[in-house]
């Protein structure tokens, strides 16, 4: 039997001693922990005293039969999966048993590679579900909707689409810059729906050759291709029930691009070297930063796949396009990064704040959250200036010096005062003047709404902790 990255609990029932011992020889050869059952009620017994992943047991028992050990576990530990064993002929029982609740079937005598396939099937799938029900406790805890932080316009229409989307098993097609958190949304659409329970299964189709990915995606038969030692299932097969997150799919190749194609059109597949067709029912997200009409303008993606996935088209906007969003995205990654390496809580200076704020950030928020983590770990004290920022951004102009000005420049001129705002009576500082006209409205708004910072930053288009940063800028700087 081949190894195995994860492995289990497993208890194996079966009155047959020789059956049984055998069974849990070649599991344990496999890395699993196994625990014997000479019959349905020392198995349910051990369900009970014991953690369990997976329980094999024969149908036929002479305590207890096989479909009552598949109800019984099942009350004990609802998560638990369940494989029985049964001859050739008995095969409607074993379907009864699935029926019950149970995973699969095996017939006697055991093939020791099926099992192998099999029982890493299960557990892999109950290892994604155990993910994905971690990954909608965090979201659940840190956000009453989706974990994309931001209050900008442009990203608020996104998330209502998603919300909307989230609620149906349309296909939806995620477009947007590397960086702007393309699986963080879809994994946020799949939380947040019908399929919750089930598991989520991203692949990464730039990462894979031609050949690799379609194994990849649909599975291949042994002797399939060199090196095919075992039947594998595909990650189609492994998102029954859940969703399928396909990242980049702009860089498929056309005869994966057809397969795909027809998995879209009625949900069938085959393995590689298998000309049996199956059947997944399965939620497919996709994912690009390319332009996918021009691609199909070039001959490189099919016309026909785009209108299969663009059913619901979300596009994330890049960071440049939502910089409001900037200062609650730097608190969330401060915070963030000072409990990961144990580091008391850092702020940034005002001048390292006006530095992000005017960075283009081609990365987007990928580039913001490498920049803050960096920052958190060099930083010499508890406040992050701009010199602990990388180079690119410690060059860069402050927001008070005129757009082009260089860093060693002479110092601006004052402020004009208020009298002075008119067009004829600016003389001095362009960015002073701005950063005074900018005061004066938001002040002006604050009075306008009685101090109240939530209802002035909504007419302002800020976010409250944007303002907030305004608001003691102004005030350490009088």
């Amino acid at each position: 039997m081949s190894e195995r990255a994860l492995s289990g609990t497993i208890v194996v029932a079966d009155d047959e001693a020789r059956q049984r011992e055998a069974l849990a020889r070649a599991l344990r050869a496999s890395g699993h922990t196994v625990v014997t059952a000479g019959g349905g009620a020392e198995a349910v017994a051990a369900v009970r005293a014991h953690a369990v992943d997976l329980v094999l047991t024969d149908l036929r028992m002479p305590d207890l039969s096989g479909l009552e050990v598949v109800r019984q576990a099942k009350e004990i530990q609802p998560e638990v999966a369940v494989v029985v064993l049964t001859a050739f002929g008995s095969v409607g029982d074993a379907v009864a048993a699935m029926k019950a609740g149970a995973e699969d079937y095996l017939t006697k005598p055991v093939d020791l590679d099926e099992l192998d396939v099999v029982v890493a099937r299960i557990l892999e799938r109950s290892a994604l579900v155990r993910e994905n029900r971690i990954l909608r406790r965090r979201l659940d805890e840190a956000h009453a909707g989706f974990r994309l932080l931001g209050r900008a316009a442009a990203l608020q229409e996104v998330l209502a689409r998603a919300s909307r989307a989230a609620e149906t098993d349309a296909v939806v097609l995620i477009r947007g810059e590397s960086g702007t958190g393309k699986e963080l949304l879809a994994r946020s659409i799949h939380a947040l729906g019908r399929r919750a329970e089930g598991p989520f299964v991203a692949v990464n189709c730039a990462a894979l050759p031609e050949t690799l990915l379609e194994s990849e995606l649909f599975g291949h038969e042994k002797g399939a291709f060199t090196g095919a030692d075992t039947r594998r299932a595909g990650r189609v097969e492994r998102a029954r029930g859940g969703t399928l997150f396909l990242d980049e799919i702009g860089d498929i190749a056309p005869l994966v691009q057809i397969k795909l194609l027809r998995f879209l059109q009625d949900r069938e597949f085959s393995r590689l070297g298998s000309d049996e067709t199956l059947r997944a029912d399965v939620r497919v997200i996709a994912a690009t930063h390319r332009d996918l009409e021009e691609m199909i303008a070039s001959g490189s993606f099919r016309e026909d796949l785009y209108y299969r996935l663009n059913v619901i088209s979300l596009r994330l906007p890049p960071l440049r396009e939502r910089r409001e969003d900037i200062p609650e995205l730097a608190e969330h990654f401060l915070g963030l990064f000072a409990r990961r390496y144990d580091r008391p809580r850092s702020r940034l200076s005002h001048e390292a704040m006006d530095a992000l704020l005017k960075h283009p950030f081609p990365g987007n928020v990928r580039e913001l959250e490498n920049i803050l983590e960096q920052a958190v770990v060099l930083a010499r004290g508890d406040v992050i200036t701009r010199a602990d920022l990388p180079a690119t951004l410690r060059s860069a102009p402050s927001s008070s010096a005129p757009a082009g000005a260089a860093a060693s420049a002479a110092p601006a001129a004052p402020a004009a005062p208020a009298a002075a705002l008119s067009p004829e009576g600016i003389h001095g500082n362009l960015g002073e003047l701005l950063e005074e006209i900018e005061k004066r409205v938001v002040l002006d708004t604050l009075r306008r709404y009685e101090g109240n910072q939530s209802s002035a930053a909504r007419h302002l288009g800020l976010t409250e902790s944007g303002l907030r940063y305004k608001l003691k800028k102004w005030q350490d700087g009088a």
